[in-house]
């Protein structure tokens, strides 16, 4: 396709047909643990967050987009790694903004130049607070914000991110390690890996889902950060509109908006919970099968003992259990790739490119410009 006036050099690369950026991306997976977790960066960060919880202070995960998942991850990583001394709270960026915390504010920034995320940062060293970032941009504008920053080594070149996604998780489980909480890297390889070889599985959900209005998300521990990602995945790759939903959340009036033009789409991956996670996850599949709507599962199956295989209509795929593994790290490093193969797949059934986020069309553009054309003054 001739290159139009509008697509710079900021904009990924503009392809007619697959294999699509994206999944150049999700490739690029392989091999990311390891440079991510050897960083001896996420120790020194470590020891600002172990400052703070010594002293009581709050300490903050900030992010926008993919990156408040990111930001999210991270969060429920270091929460877990902290045993009790401290929480660790994720947070808007545009509201930490507002109202900024002192004690710790670690940003979670791809390109490092997402305008909200930087003014969180500056805002919270205003109020006195250690700055940390996760980026992969080593001179990006919010490196000059920060105190401390990891530099993850892939920057994803995809604007439906995958990288972008998975690197601050990794960043995550290596600032937990300087926490006490150690994920050997050699584990977490296979685990993306394993969970990469499920692609057969995941495809043949994708082709029982598609067809499906809107897309409904589920997830209760650490799945409810990656039912958040896979729905907005969906709406960016997919171009459909998805909601994510806790799991317990679901029962409790949003039935009303399913019908059979929905897809519901289980993650239970998390091994915490004794089994009560996957009891009440066999009474929402039951309840949407009442209904009529389409239901698919991403499960390890140790954490998913007892769900009823019958009520998931459109077929689930077994994903790596990774008991070597701190559990919220396993959990979000066996559902990351799941996920985003999901989307993929969607993807390639629905005959889209998901690598500009429709911003190839001029009305996108222009919402993208308005958003991006300024930015409220903070301080």
């Amino acid at each position: 396709m001739p290159h139009e006036d509008w697509h710079t050099d900021e904009f990924p690369q503009y392809r007619q047909a697959p294999p699509w950026v994206m999944e150049e991306m999700i490739a690029a997976e392989r091999g990311l643990a390891e440079p991510i977790l050897g960083d001896p960066s996420a120790t020194r960060i470590a020891s600002s967050v172990t400052e703070a919880a010594e002293r009581g202070a709050r300490i903050a995960t900030v992010g926008c987009g993919t990156s408040e998942h990111g930001a999210m991850a991270v969060a429920e990583q270091l929460t877990s790694a902290l045993g009790g001394r401290a929480v660790v709270h994720p947070r808007q960026a545009f509201e930490a903004m507002l109202d900024p915390w002192p004690g710790v504010c670690l940003a979670m920034s791809h390109d490092g130049g997402t305008a909200a995320t930087v003014a969180a940062m500056e805002s919270a060293r205003r109020a006195g607070a250690a700055v940390g970032l996760v980026t992969a941009v080593r001179d990006a504008e919010a490196a000059a914000a920060a105190d401390r920053v990891l530099v993850t080594p892939v920057r994803d070149r995809s604007w439906c991110h995958t990288v972008g996604y998975l690197s601050p998780v990794l960043a995550g489980a290596a600032v937990a390690g300087g926490l006490g909480t150690t994920t050997d890297p050699a584990a977490a390889e296979r685990v993306l890996s394993w969970s990469m070889d499920a692609r057969p599985a995941i495809r043949s959900v994708a082709e029982s889902l598609h067809g499906v209005a809107r897309f409904l998300t589920v997830g209760s521990g650490a799945d409810r950060i990656a039912a958040r990602e896979l729905a907005l995945k969906i709406e960016e790759g997919v171009r459909l509109p998805a909601a994510a939903r806790d799991l317990e959340t679901i029962l409790h009036g949003h039935w009303v908006a399913v019908d059979d033009r929905t897809a519901v789409i289980l993650l239970l991956t998390d091994r915490r919970g004794g089994g009560a996670r996957a009891a009440r996850a066999a009474q929402m599949l039951e309840a949407a099968r009442a209904i009529g709507a389409r239901t698919a599962a991403l499960v390890v199956p140790a954490a998913a003992e007892g769900l009823p295989v019958d009520a998931i209509s459109a077929g689930s795929a077994d994903l790596p259990e990774a008991a070597d593994l701190p559990a919220p790290t396993a959990s979000l490093l066996a559902s990351a790739p799941a996920l985003q193969l999901l989307t993929l797949e969607l993807v390639h059934l629905a005959g889209v490119n998901p690598d500009l986020i429709r911003r190839e069309q001029a009305p996108y553009r222009e919402a993208a410009r308005i958003a991006e054309a300024s930015f409220p003054p903070h301080g």
